[in-house]
């Protein structure tokens, strides 16, 4: 009877304890998109330890017109890392520690969050562990910072069937409400977001363009220029300056870059470089997904590219990649 009471006992205590950690909510989690809190010692960081962070973590973003790092880093020693900073949506742990170690953990003190920790046993095996992990890490913050805009939007999202360009291609996307049609003809379609904030506003945008092109066979032979060949097309067609003779080109003096992704469980390829107007002055960072669709013969393009003179287009291009990896194809 005795340890009949005890089981029920404890069954009724790990039931309260399950209760309460369901009741109990996480704050929300401070710091913005691509910006990350590197907890480590102020002596690594400030040895070869911290150069090789800065390297990877300080890469520069591709096709943007300004020097732009990967992220925004904050460094804080550990003893500093108490519950105003354990907060911070993205962290990075770099510590020494019994043995080696690499683990990712979620929503631990606040939510959304990201925590890393990298663990070795003296520096030498610090800078190792960095270098085998370095592209996961960098894809661990990033993936998270996609995932967590991308649920922003789609609770302030438009009705994306209203457009007929995406209803007739049968494709769907996760577009922020504050985009407004420019273009939308069933087989184009043009919008627009004016910037509301920085030295940017009112004369700043971010653009999203929507369009398919026939999937030809020679498409795999030159991938990048097909790319470009196509973007000119349409820039030349439908992205027209003030006066006659100006229209979108890709800039001659960038060589874009061009790599193989995925969207939507598909083979694509994601481009970054510059554009700019021909005969004008106006210029600025894009970013195109090509997304092979071979079930229906031919190729999906996402572009966005933004106008923002002489304010930082970081995370402009990066919520326009947000948006551009939402695309379903029905």
């Amino acid at each position: 009877m005795k340890k009949g009471f005890t089981i029920v006992a404890l069954l009724l205590f790990l039931t309260s304890c399950q209760d309460a950690k369901e009741a109990f909510v996480l704050s929300s989690s401070l710091g913005k998109s691509n910006h990350l809190l590197v907890v480590i010692e102020a002596k690594d960081w400030s040895g070869k330890v911290g150069d090789n962070l800065r390297n990877f973590l300080g890469k520069l973003v591709v096709g943007l017109p300004q020097p732009e790092t990967t992220f925004s880093v904050t460094q804080i020693a550990p003893k500093g890392f108490g519950s105003m900073m354990n907060k911070y949506r993205n962290v990075l742990f770099v510590q020494q520690g019994e043995k080696d170690s690499f683990r990712i953990q979620n929503d631990l003190f606040s939510k959304p969050q990201t925590l890393v920790y990298v663990t070795a046993k003296d520096k030498e095996g610090l800078n190792t562990q960095l270098d085998k992990y370095k592209k996961e890490i960098v894809k661990t913050f990033r993936d998270s910072d996609i995932k967590q805009l991308q649920e922003i939007f789609y609770n302030k999202r438009i009705d994306d069937s209203k457009f007929k360009t995406l209803e007739k291609l049968g494709i769907s996307l996760t577009i922020p409400i504050d985009f407004r049609t420019v273009e939308d003809n069933g087989e184009f379609l043009w919008l627009r977001q004016h910037l509301m904030s920085g030295i940017a506003q009112g004369d700043g945008t971010s653009n999203i363009l929507v369009y398919s092109v026939p999937l030809a066979e020679e498409f795999d032979l030159d991938i990048n220029n097909n790319i470009l060949n196509h973007r000119n097309e349409i820039g030349k067609k439908y992205i027209i300056g003030s006066k006659e003779g100006m229209y979108m080109i890709t800039e001659a003096a960038f060589t874009p870059q061009t790599l193989e992704v995925v969207i939507d469980n598909k083979k694509a390829f994601e481009t970054r470089g510059k554009w700019e107007v021909k005969n004008d002055f106006m210029a600025g960072p894009f970013l195109n997904y090509t997304v092979i669709d071979k079930k229906n013969n031919r190729l999906i393009v996402f572009e966005g590219f933004t106008y923002a003179p002489s304010v930082d287009k970081r995370d402009f291009i990066f919520e326009l990649e947000a948006i551009g990896k939402s695309l379903k194809i029905k």
